[in-house]
């Protein structure tokens, strides 16, 4: 089950990916994570894919993580009555709730969230931002605008907002209806889409509660301005590059991108760079020199883990394009400046104990030049804090929650191995020694470093740190 990378691969399922064969070929490629998109598919096609990702689990025993990707809240242009329209730049152009089909003087907008939040001078964003208008004048059921990028615009094509934080929750009634599905799956973590603010995890967390961990998107500006408490109140974050490039000038997504990493890798959350990472492998047997980089950069920067969309969902490639992402983090995990600037991006440690403790066992690991560090994890949080840390050994986390095993394959440089529950130090030690050697993590006469919680079982008691030497 050991994997020679610590950055992990998280990986979209889709019609090109769906048969037990192609699944089990993922996962032997290297995918940790797999992806529901549960925006595209039917509540049977999931179901069959989980079960077959829990059958290949199985079969090649080591836990993997599955995900569910909320749509979240689509808001689209109506229809026209042609089908598409041309809009001139300089023309005039009008939205309105008014369901009629659309002309190139006016279309339907169904969203009076939208109109609510408007100001004189707002700029929408149609088609990924391939047309752009400005608000002129705008009232509670219509806006009149002006185009200022004009193009082909068709039905059902999406809005954006840029710099306006909507009054509209991030869950529709289809993603309740999705979530209580997802749920009663068994997923393991819950991509949240289009969050604004805090309180958008509040509502999400009420309705899944430990079920799951909940994943934010960050794909809005207005997420940004309260990157802090978003990242706080989430178990892990994506930078959903695909709508935040769209609603930002692309020149500041790979800032942000950085600020979304080292936020994220501060508070001890798992950090996923996510959109168009291999995207030519959509059609191509390899990718841009380009891409290549891309890649090379979100693992430079210490994410946990790196995403294919489409080019494993519906790509001609799939397989080969997470074989190509791991060679990709392998080479740079060898390159001796990926350490180095890991050690000079590394934040402070809170002051409390299980930060403490994480602390110290980056710092003894590395002293003693340890095969591997065994956390003991109810909960998953030993292993997280160990993992904020980036230690120079991997980190074998020892469950007695499988569920747990599963939510930690996104975390970087984590092992996670369901195991029955300890009782006393001295059965800690023993189980950890034997649990390193049989899953391949060290050798008789390797030093291992361990952390715990007494008393044992209690989440979140991360107080103690044991060095020990695996007899010959």
């Amino acid at each position: 089950m050991k994997r020679e990378r610590s950055a992990r691969i998280l990986a979209t399922l889709g019609p090109a990916s769906s048969s037990r064969e192609q699944i089990r070929a993922l996962a032997e490629a290297g995918a940790d994570v797999f992806r529901l998109n549960f925006s595209h598919g039917s509540h049977e096609d999931h179901a069959e894919r989980l079960r077959t990702i829990r059958e290949v689990e199985q079969e090649i025993g080591r836990p993997i993580g599955v995900l569910m990707d909320l749509q979240g809240p689509k808001l689209r242009v109506g229809r026209f009555a042609e089908g598409k329209v041309t809009l001139a730049a300089g023309a005039p152009f009008r939205l309105d709730l008014d369901p009629a089909a659309g002309d190139v003087n006016r279309a339907n907008l169904p969203h009076p969230e939208i109109f609510a939040a408007l100001e004189a001078g707002t700029e929408l964003l149609l088609d990924d931002g391939k047309l752009r208008l400005r608000v002129d004048a705008f009232g509670a059921d219509f806006a009149e605008t002006t185009v200022l990028v004009g193009g082909v615009l068709s039905d059902r094509k999406g809005v954006n907002v840029p710099g306006v934080v909507l009054p509209i929750s991030p869950l529709t009634a289809k993603d309740h209806a999705d979530l209580a599905f997802g749920l009663s799956l068994g997923v393991d973590w819950v991509a949240l889409s289009f969050v604004q603010r805090a309180e958008d995890l509040r509502e999400a967390r009420e309705i899944i509660g430990d079920r799951a961990w909940i994943m934010a998107k960050l794909e809005k500006p207005a997420a940004i301005d309260q990157l802090e408490p978003i990242v706080a109140l989430a178990d892990g974050i994506m930078v959903a590059r695909g709508d935040l490039g769209v609603e930002l000038p692309p020149q500041q997504v790979p800032v942000l991108q950085r600020r979304i990493v080292r936020a994220s890798r501060a508070a001890g959350k798992p950090v996923v760079v996510a959109t168009q990472m291999l995207e030519s492998m959509i059609t191509s047997p390899v990718p841009t020199r380009a891409e290549a980089s891309d890649v090379a950069t979100a693992i430079y920067d210490g994410a946990d883990a790196v995403m294919l969309s489409a080019e494993s969902a519906s790509g001609q490639y799939p397989v080969e394009a997470v074989g190509i992402m791991h060679r990709i983090i392998c080479e740079v995990e060898r390159d001796p400046a990926w350490r180095a600037g890991l050690e000079a991006s590394h934040t402070a440690a809170e002051a409390n104990t299980p930060d403490a403790i994480c602390c110290a066992l980056r710092r003894v690991t590395g002293l003693l030049g340890a095969a591997v560090t065994v956390a003991y994890t109810t909960s998953g949080f030993s292993a997280l804090r160990a993992s904020r840390e980036r230690p120079v050994a991997p980190i074998l986390a020892l469950t007695p929650q499988q569920a747990t095993a599963r939510r930690l394959a996104l975390a970087w440089g984590v092992h996670a191995v369901p195991f029955e529950q300890v009782n006393d130090v001295t059965e800690m030690v023993e189980h950890a020694a034997n649990a390193a050697v049989s899953h391949g993590f060290a050798k008789p006469g390797d030093d291992v470093v361990i952390i715990g919680g007494i008393p044992f079982g209690r989440s979140g008691t991360t107080n103690l740190l044991h060095v020990a030497r695996i007899p010959r």
